[in-house]
């Protein structure tokens, strides 16, 4: 399972666990659906920053396998 720091191994339409900026201190995750990869860089240490299907935005921690 990659760890979300490199762009090339984010896809649109790839399942995804992502941490959400108010939940950063805690770490919890949300499971989504990748539908915009907002981060212009190919490598982020934090994790690429993509909006999901349902608008929520965050930063990759876990690409789930198809």
């Amino acid at each position: 399972m990659s760890n979300g720091q490199n762009r090339v191994d984010i896809v649109l339409g790839a399942k995804v666990n992502i941490v959400l900026k108010a939940d950063q201190r805690s770490g919890k995750l949300t499971a989504g659906v990748v539908k915009d990869i907002l981060t212009k860089s190919s490598f982020h240490p934090h994790g690429i920053k993509v909006r999901l299907t349902d608008g929520q935005v965050g930063r990759v921690q876990e690409i789930q396998p198809h």
